[in-house]
């Protein structure tokens, strides 16, 4: 009996070994990457939830251990404005990312994060702040008051429509956040979390500040000018 134990033992620790192996192989480096956190801390947040990443990184949180939230406190002074020209000239980005220290901003790694978060600006149309926390309080409720009117809650108990519009109004603010975008070059990610992968990797903290996007004719009503007429002009001749 007593040998059966001690051999049921062995397997029992051999498994979870093999477990923790598999986890720090497959997991430990993505939870890095997503926190901030870490290698040690991760592998510790890994087993403690036997490998789900949304409660490792709950977690994480919840011991104050993510490496991005410590360090979003600390004053951004130091930076780059930098300007991106997407092929052919027609959209054009403008954006400032802030870093602690001159020596950063000078990184490689630094203006690679900035030219990235440009070339997303580039790709996101609907993207109007760096975050949901930017966008003011009246045009919410601007929102909220259009979808409260929309038709198809009309006949809706009260407390099922306000959970129907207050999830538009999440998913609304979503699209207009640049940090909630997924990564064009990674869709697994958002950009905030590779600007949390940024910050683990330079040890500093690093905050998108402000962009402007223009686009080529925007605003400006184009004449319409019919074939016949844009020869005839061309030639000299009424059309």
């Amino acid at each position: 009996m007593f040998f059966r134990a001690w051999r049921l033992q062995i397997v029992v620790s051999v498994h979870t070994k093999i477990k923790m192996a598999e986890i720090s192989a497959k997991l430990v480096k993505q939870l890095r990457e997503k926190t901030g956190a870490g290698m040690m801390d991760c592998k510790k947040a890994l087993k403690e939830n036997e490998g789900d990443m949304e409660k490792s990184m709950e977690w994480l949180r919840q011991k104050g251990i993510t490496s991005a939230e410590k360090k979003s406190g600390r004053q951004t002074a130091e930076g780059l404005v930098h300007s991106y020209i997407h092929t052919g000239g027609r959209i054009g980005v403008l954006v400032e990312v802030n870093c602690e220290t001159d020596f950063v901003a000078r990184r490689d790694e630094f203006k690679d994060l900035v030219q990235n978060v440009a070339m997303q600006i580039a790709a996101c149309p609907n993207v109007e702040y760096v975050t949901t926390g930017d966008i003011p309080e009246a045009m919410i409720a601007k929102e909220k008051e259009i979808e409260m009117g929309r038709d198809d809650l009309g006949n809706k108990p009260d407390n099922i429509k306000e959970k129907i519009v207050q999830g538009r109004i999440d998913k609304r603010k979503k699209e207009l956040s640049l940090l909630d975008q997924p990564y064009v070059k990674d869709q697994n990610m958002t950009v905030e979390e590779l600007l949390k992968q940024t910050i683990a990797q330079l040890g500093e903290n690093i905050q998108v500040r402000r962009f402007t996007r223009f686009v080529l004719g925007e605003g400006i009503e184009k004449q319409e000018v019919s074939f016949a007429d844009e020869v005839a002009a061309q030639t000299g001749q009424k059309a």
